[in-house]
């Protein structure tokens, strides 16, 4: 007869101490995300990680639950299609806390490339650029032993970004010039406002994400556009000479610092998410590789989209 195997995960640890997280990342799966009106569903290859908390009196998680949850939506994807990343996020980890009968709070959360089809600005050549898109999910059991959901979708957009402090710098140095050569100040004016002038550029990678109630709906769209408007401009794979000439006039006229990056996605998602309630939490981040300098200029903003509303409200108030 055989013996039963002992279940060494079960036993209790020499050193009792709650432990937050327990579980595995870097969990590469393909993932089928369909499209209404019948278009051709998307395919992301898409990296995992799954994570409960471990109390102080079991010696380790059984983490091929962790597994067996995941297959199982997935193996039901195939027959009842996913239209939001982030809704499966939150399936996997309902599930995940339910196999976990020990743990209280379950995370589930995914990375993957995401391409973005567009067009150039002049000669409308077909082009494709990659995004990546970041989806989470936190479970927690409440006191009656129910399941309450907190999921994250966001984004990260390339771009570019040009500096206003070096063109101001420019735009003093060709008055100077121009006036030196007899130009009239009206002419001078005139065409220093159509001809934007030069800069050094950065790229700049914009990351924004909203955390909310797992019953509310995030278009995930409409947070990659907030990102795009919110540098100098857009990038293109292909850019034939029209395109680039407009592309480099387009950032020019548009310079930004990395804090006004952070400031125009702020307002954006306040404009673009009036019906989100006050708690929901808004994660922006700008990040410009500069071209002059070896460092990255970064800023940052974490807050409940409640507390930027007020601050935008007392913002305008000041500003009239």
């Amino acid at each position: 007869m055989t013996l039963p195997l002992p279940d060494v995960q079960a036993s209790s640890p020499d050193i009792k101490i709650n432990l937050t997280r327990v579980g595995v990342n870097n969990v590469k799966k393909l993932v089928e995300v369909a499209r209404p009106n019948g278009k051709r569903p998307v395919i992301l290859i898409s990296e995992f990680y799954i994570y409960v908390d471990l109390p102080s009196d079991i010696k380790g998680a059984n983490l091929s639950r962790n597994f067996e949850a995941m297959y199982e939506v997935l193996e039901e994807a195939l027959n009842m299609p996913i239209y939001e990343v982030e809704e499966l996020c939150s399936e996997v980890a309902r599930r995940v806390l339910q196999l976990h009968e020990y743990a209280s709070t379950a995370e589930v959360g995914m990375k993957c490339e995401y391409m973005l089809k567009r067009r150039t600005p002049v000669m409308k050549i077909s082009c494709q650029e990659p995004a990546t898109i970041f989806a989470e999910a936190k479970a927690f059991r409440t006191d009656n032993n129910d399941v309450r959901i907190k999921k994250t979708i966001g984004a990260e957009i390339v771009g570019i970004t040009t500096c206003p402090c070096a063109q101001e710098l420019m735009r003093d140095k060709a008055t100077e010039e121009l006036t030196k050569r007899g130009v009239a100040k009206e002419d001078l004016v005139t065409f220093l406002d159509a001809v934007p002038l030069a800069t050094h550029n950065q790229r700049g990678r914009g990351i924004l994400s909203l955390e909310v109630k797992d019953d509310i709906k995030l278009p995930l769209g409409r947070i990659i556009s907030i990102i795009e408007q919110s540098m100098s401009a857009k990038t293109y794979e292909i850019l034939k000479r029209p395109d680039e000439a407009e592309v480099v006039a387009t950032a020019h006229k548009k310079p930004m610092f990395v804090e006004d990056c952070v400031r125009a996605m702020a307002k954006r998602v306040v404009e673009s998410f009036n019906e989100l309630p006050d708690d929901s939490i808004v994660s922006i981040k700008q990040i410009n590789e500069e071209s002059i300098h070896q460092h990255d200029a970064v800023a940052e903003r974490i807050a409940s989209i409640g507390d930027l509303r007020r601050e935008l409200k007392e913002s305008d108030a000041g500003v009239a």
